[in-house]
Order: C-alpha cells, then sequence, then structure tokens
C-alpha cells in the first residue's frame, strides 16, 4: 500500500513541479519497471517470460492505467487522485462480482450508494472541486487498474505476470511520447521521480502486492487497499503541502466507509483484491 501511494506521490510532485512532462514520466516508469523485474527473474535462474496472445487483455489494461494515471496528475492533487482511482477500482470489481451472479444485501446496496456520492460530491463544481477531465481521466485509470487486477490475477507468478505486461506496453508508451512531443520536457530530478515510481513502486511494489495476496484471506486484501487513498492525501499535506479540504474529506469518508461496509458485507468465498 506504501507503494501504491507512493506512486501518486512521485507522480503528482514530477508533474506538478514540471520536472518531466506525462509521456516521459509513463515511458521512463515502465522502462524502469521492466529493467527491475528482468534483473529479478535473471538473478532467480527464470528465463524471461515470452509474450503471449493471453497477454493482451492485461496489457492493454495496464497500458490505459498507466497512461490515464501520468496525464490525470497533471491537474490532480495526489489524495484526490488516489481516491478517484481507488473509489473506481473497487467500484468496478464490485460491478464484475454483480455480473458474475454475486448477490449483496440491501446495507452493501446502501453502502454502495453512499460511496458513488462520494465520487460524485467530489467532483460536482465548486472552488474545491478538481479538474472534470482530469478527473474522469483518472476514474479511467482505476476501471483500467480493476481490469488488470482482475486479468492478471490468475498468473502463477507475480514476477512474470508483470515483467510481461510492462514490456508488452513499452512500444506504444514510446509512441506516446514521441506522439506529445510538443509538450516534451525532462530534467535529472524528474527522471529520479520516474525511476523510482517505476523500479520501486511499481515493479517491487506490484510484485509485492500480488505475492502477498496468497497470505491474505479475500476480505482482508480488500480492507488493506483502504490505506492507499489516505496515505497518499497524508503524504500529499505533508510533502508537497496540498490542501486537506473538507470536500476531500467528507468524499474520504464517504468512499472508503462505503466500500468497507460493502466489503465486510460480502460472502468470504468471493474474490475481492487490486
Amino acid at each position: 500500500m506504501i507503494g501504491f501511494a507512493a506512486n501518486s506521490l512521485l507522480c503528482r510532485v514530477a508533474l506538478a513541479s514540471h520536472a518531466i512532462d506525462p509521456a516521459t514520466f509513463t515511458t521512463v516508469r515502465v522502462v524502469s519497471a521492466s529493467v527491475l523485474l528482468a534483473i529479478a527473474i535473471t538473478m532467480s535462474g527464470k528465463r524471461l517470460p515470452r509474450l503471449t496472445a493471453t497477454n493482451w487483455r492485461p496489457m492493454l489494461a495496464l497500458l490505459a492505467y498507466l497512461l490515464l494515471f501520468s496525464f490525470a496528475y497533471t491537474q490532480l492533487g495526489a489524495g484526490t487522485g488516489a481516491l478517484l482511482m481507488f473509489g473506481a477500482v473497487q467500484l468496478t470489481m464490485f460491478a464484475v462480482a454483480l455480473w458474475h451472479g454475486e448477490r449483496l444485501p440491501a446495507l452493501s446496496w446502501a453502502a454502495l450508494f453512499v460511496a458513488v456520492a462520494g465520487l460524485i460530491y467530489l467532483m460536482l463544481p465548486g472552488v474545491t472541486a478538481p479538474d472534470t477531465l482530469s478527473g474522469l481521466m483518472m476514474a479511467g485509470s482505476g476501471v483500467a487498474w480493476g481490469t488488470f487486477t482482475l486479468l492478471a490475477r490468475g498468473f502463477p507468478d507475480p514476477i512474470e505476470a508483470n515483467i510481461s505486461n510492462f514490456v508488452a506496453c513499452l512500444p506504444i508508451v514510446a509512441l506516446v511520447n514521441v506522439a506529445a512531443l510538443t509538450q516534451f520536457n525532462v530534467t535529472a530530478i524528474g527522471v529520479g521521480y520516474a525511476v523510482l515510481s517505476g523500479a520501486l513502486a511499481s515493479g517491487v511494489g506490484y510484485v509485492a502486492w500480488y505475492a502477498a495476496l496468497r497470505g491474505l484471506a479475500r476480505t482482508q486484501a480488500a480492507i488493506v487497499q483502504l490505506v492507499a487513498p489516505i496515505l497518499a492525501a497524508v503524504g500529499g499535506t505533508l510533502f508537497l503541502c496540498e490542501p486537506l479540504t473538507s470536500r476531500l474529506l467528507v468524499s474520504c469518508i464517504a468512499v472508503l466507509g462505503g466500500v468497507a461496509v460493502v466489503v465486510l458485507q460480502r460472502a468470504p468465498s468471493k474474490t475481492m483484491t487490486g
């Protein structure tokens, strides 16, 4: 969860300080994650996985997450972005569960309504409302991450699952970088932030998360995720001097509280990870 929150903080500080442009940040992040994961696989004595047709759906989901995440953070605060993304991740996974026939009790439906209302309230026009387009992009990033989690969950090796998808994203993020050359801007510190985001917060963080899921009950895994947006909001206030507005606090309570109620109400046999 620290890694997930760190991604929000690193991306936001890099873009807010104009130390790097969002396309280049994404490219460096993907390259750094790929290199670190390749080293990890080589040191373990395994061969690098081959890209197969089964990898394309999770790869596209990961790609959408990475690009939307970076471009959204040009305008969003760290805590606001993390809350929008987290809420979208959880709502996506709830929707998939419902699509597959899971039934929710009345209290869970009420809690879901509160969570959705919290996200809507966060995006309502007002002095402290986040940029609409950036907010929608971050919500889309959350949908993509939730989809990637569901698709990649069945991979037996978390390192192989992540490197195959990161490497597959490389050509496309490079093309996006070329297409966005008019916005090209890079500094050493900006590259440093992107490397930390890719190698540590993403490469190590994602592998640690998927490995940890094996030892966590499904409900535990879902509840643990409630920490990520809170850490991002606190970190944004402490390290980036971002205001902790009443709108963000109310939305945070509504979204996280609603999600927590739904998770606790769900049958323990159902999967809820991400």
